[in-house]
């Protein structure tokens, strides 16, 4: 079995491919040649990176090429799949887990996600379906990624709290939305280096951005009215007229 394939995408099936996530690498515990071969095809068409292992394989092994995703056909885990998915890929907190079988029951699938899967898809299944959830968990999984001491970041008075997806100042919260929160962090990596409006497009929306489109500098005034509000005495977002946004405490 393997995903469904269509002869005839439509324009909005083609733009939906080139907006999806770059660079991603996808591990796959599978032997159905059919449906590697579909996937790897896909992968190639919006760059991402196919890792295939024929045999269920231990931790140090799943996590060699640093993969943001698993997919696992649980037939070849036995019968005590799920303590399998728990034991490796489970434990990674960064991994997004996809089981893909040909045939299983609510039992069954409620036994994954229990265990620790992000999500089940049953094949045959339609490839763009299927990227765009492991789209989904990659973007859910980011921030386990990052080791446990950069998981909060200090600028000034305020805190950036990935686990809350937002800022503080002190007890204040901002209030910050899940994409003004990826916003800000983006910008506040780069230590107070401007960052141009089209790779915070690629990087936090996951797409390129369209000629013309200004809906980012809507997202960066919200963003600085609601900083404002927890931290009054400093200015965190800058603009850089033609070169983008840095993120850089200062006073007044």
């Amino acid at each position: 079995m393997r995903p469904r394939s269509r002869s005839r995408d439509s324009p909005t099936r083609r733009r939906r491919t080139s907006q999806q996530l770059r660079h991603l690498r996808i591990a796959a515990i599978d032997r159905d040649n059919r449906f590697l071969a579909m996937l790897a095809r896909h992968f190639r068409q919006i760059g991402w990176e196919l890792i295939v292992h024929a045999e269920p394989v231990v931790q140090p092994a799943l996590l060699a090429r640093n993969p943001h995703a698993l997919l696992v056909d649980v037939d070849l885990l036995g019968p005590r799949w799920d303590e399998w998915i728990a034991r490796h890929p489970a434990r990674a907190e960064h991994l997004g887990v996809v089981v893909c079988a040909e045939h299983s029951t609510a039992v069954q699938r409620a036994r994954g996600l229990l265990a620790g899967a992000d999500d089940w898809i049953t094949k045959p299944c339609d490839v763009e379906e299927l990227c765009a959830r492991i789209e989904a968990i990659v973007r859910g999984h980011r921030w386990a990624a990052l080791p446990r001491g950069q998981r909060s970041r200090r600028a000034a008075e305020l805190t950036l709290r990935p686990d809350l997806y937002d800022a503080l100042a002190g007890d204040r919260r901002a209030g910050l939305t899940r994409r003004e929160f990826d916003l800000l962090e983006r910008l506040a990596r780069e230590c107070g280096a401007p960052v141009a409006r089209e790779e915070l497009y690629r990087e936090v929306w996951g797409y390129e951005m369209a000629v013309g489109d200004r809906s980012i500098d809507t997202f960066v005034r919200k963003i600085r009215t609601k900083l404002q509000l927890i931290s009054p005495g400093w200015t965190y977002v800058h603009t850089h007229k033609g070169r983008g946004y840095s993120f850089a405490p200062r006073r007044g």
